[in-house]
């Protein structure tokens, strides 16, 4: 398959190329960057010196089999409008402009719709909070037994800021610090009422959501509890028996740690029962499940690959 990608410079584009240029079955044509022009990739991503030696490139090609977006939000769409013959080609948009499947892109959480995905042409890759407070919530949603509000507090590395400074994002800032920002009102919350009520339709109740910022550079934890009329076997058997055929998300039957899953494409999910109340702790990369890891499952499903496919990836462990 050969690879476009747009907006290579920053952190998700790093990640995809750490990816692809290891994936058995792509050849990387491009990688677009107006900043970078004519530079080595490896002069912005320093890991990947000895890794490839592409260059960043402001031409474009349409001579391609997939396209990932990597721009910031609000720039795919402006992307696709100022190039329209990318349309005619299969993308995978990892910014917010297309996650409420208009413009017949198609919401690319696989354990969702995994169906969907493989004959989609355009698909819009989750943003990272959403996936994994998805992902902790599908099981009950399927089942419909969401009957209360939602409790999120949810906690995101440095890297999910983007690589561009800010006040919030520097390191004297953020070293040895921790802060709420966007209480209640974060951008993710569209999406994930968008996937509870795919499987629940008749759910109106609040998502109360309180994300953090941490004080490292990568992961998401998110511990989310809501009412529950069960025990926690009942909870245990009803998460294992959905995700049983999708490779990437797994339920530990002990707590779990952001540590986990640095550098992974997984979803590690764990459970609680406390007096009504199901506690789900989910943890992932917000660079890889989160992001560009996600977007390379997606990729694999619209070409008939295992999704699998490149995304071995080992945790860091220590």
């Amino acid at each position: 398959m050969k690879v476009g990608i747009i907006g290579g410079a920053g952190y998700t584009g790093g990640e995809l190329l750490r990816i692809l240029i290891h994936h058995p079955a792509v050849e990387i044509v491009f990688v677009n960057s107006k900043s970078q022009a004519g530079k080595p990739v490896y002069s912005t991503h320093t890991d990947l010196l000895g890794d490839t030696d592409l260059l960043f490139s402001d031409d474009l090609h349409t001579d391609i089999d997939v396209a990932f977006l990597c721009s910031g939000h609000g720039e795919s769409k402006k992307f696709l409008e100022a190039n329209p013959s990318f349309k005619g080609i299969k993308i995978v948009d990892l910014s917010t402009d297309y996650r409420d499947q208009s413009e017949g892109f198609v919401y690319g959480l696989a354990e969702l719709q995994r169906e969907k995905i493989k004959s989609a042409q355009h698909i819009a890759n989750p943003g990272c909070f959403a996936t994994s407070i998805e992902l902790a919530l599908l099981p009950l949603a399927e089942a419909g037994i969401l009957t209360d509000d939602i409790h999120i507090s949810a906690v995101t590395g440095s890297t999910g800021a983007g690589q561009s400074l800010s006040a919030t994002s520097h390191f004297s800032w953020r070293n040895n610090n921790i802060s709420i920002y966007k209480a209640f009102t974060h951008q993710h919350l569209q999406e994930i009422g968008m996937v509870v009520n795919t499987l629940q339709s008749d759910f109106d109740q609040s998502f109360n959501f309180i994300p953090y910022r941490g004080n490292f550079t990568r992961g998401i934890m998110a511990n989310v509890y809501t009412s529950f009329d069960g025990t926690l076997e009942d909870a245990k058997k009803l998460y294992k028996k959905y995700y049983e055929t999708h490779p990437f998300t797994h339920i530990s039957d002990k707590p779990v740690d952001v540590k986990q899953v640095v550098n992974t494409n997984k979803c590690l999910i764990s459970l609680e029962v406390h007096n009504g109340n199901l506690l789900i702790s989910s943890i992932i990369d917000n660079l890889t499940k989160g992001a560009s890891g996600q977007a390379v499952q997606n990729m694999n499903l619209m070409f008939g690959l295992d999704e699998k496919t490149g995304l071995g990836l080992k945790s860091v462990g220590f």
